[in-house]
């Protein structure tokens, strides 16, 4: 295999989440054009169908299966649409989530909960049920944030701490599967990138934060797309339990 071919996911099979808008279109479309064939997950089917036609485009088949995360038995059903429509699973992209932005003192118990059963509960389901079909070889990638090490200036504690719990999650999981199952677990940590759960703030946000970006600018969805590939792929085939941070250096200040 040339150096080349590790990046390549032919006659593989992915599944990614939060498929629908922003940063899980681009890893859909990325993953597709390195050579898998695609399982997309969200709650909003209409908007899947758009993805799933980047797949097509890209020469691979894929599929839209409604999804929430924050329900086990539609994890359970997205890993078995995939397994059944393309007789197996390789990789999954741990991508969706929500976020909030609430003063800790107004936080309802259900408004921090519903962001926790997305963000870390999810992420531990679809999991769960990947891990349960995955073959030796299988890679899992959690989308995390960096805002799990630092403060964005906005009140978000249900945010912040789901996305720490993923860290520690993809460690936990990783010492589990991969010498058990053959299962690589990683994460990844975007720094600020725009997409429609930013949308409404991000300009704004991102003035503040650009003097503290040492690349001087936000993030290409691709170039977070391309960080995924890398950890789904035999690239990154002696990498397990660790989080890539890609946020233009904004974390090391």
């Amino acid at each position: 295999m040339s150096i080349l071919d590790r990046f390549r996911l032919d006659r593989k099979v992915a599944v990614v989440t939060g498929a629908s808008s922003g940063l899980g279109v681009s890893i859909a479309q990325a993953l597709a054009e390195a050579g898998a064939d695609v399982a997309l997950g969200a709650r909003r089917v209409d908007a899947l169908q758009d993805t799933q036609r980047l797949v097509t485009a890209a020469g691979r088949r894929g599929i839209s299966i409604r999804t929430d995360i924050s329900n086990p038995s539609d994890c359970q059903a997205l890993v078995d649409g995939a397994v059944a429509e393309f007789g197996r699973l390789d990789v999954l992209v741990n991508n969706a989530g929500r976020g909030t932005s609430v003063p800790a003192l107004r936080e309802t118990p259900e408004g921090f909960q519903s962001v926790i059963d997305t963000n870390l509960n999810g992420t531990f389901w679809m999991s769960q049920a990947a891990a349960q079909a995955m073959k030796p070889g299988g890679s899992i990638v959690n989308i995390t944030s960096i805002m799990a090490w630092m403060t964005s200036g906005m009140p978000q504690a249900s945010y912040m701490a789901s996305k720490a719990g993923i860290i520690g999650l993809t460690r936990d999981l990783a010492q589990q599967w991969t010498g058990r199952r053959g299962i690589r677990v990683n994460a990844i940590a975007p720094g600020f990138f725009k997409t429609e759960m930013t949308g409404h703030f991000f300009d704004e946000f991102l003035a503040a934060q650009l003097p503290r970006v040492p690349a001087g600018r936000e993030g290409d969805p691709m170039e977070l797309a391309a960080a995924v590939l890398f950890l789904a792929s035999d690239a990154a085939s002696y990498i397990t339990g660790e989080t890539l941070i890609v946020d233009g250096g904004r974390t090391i200040h």
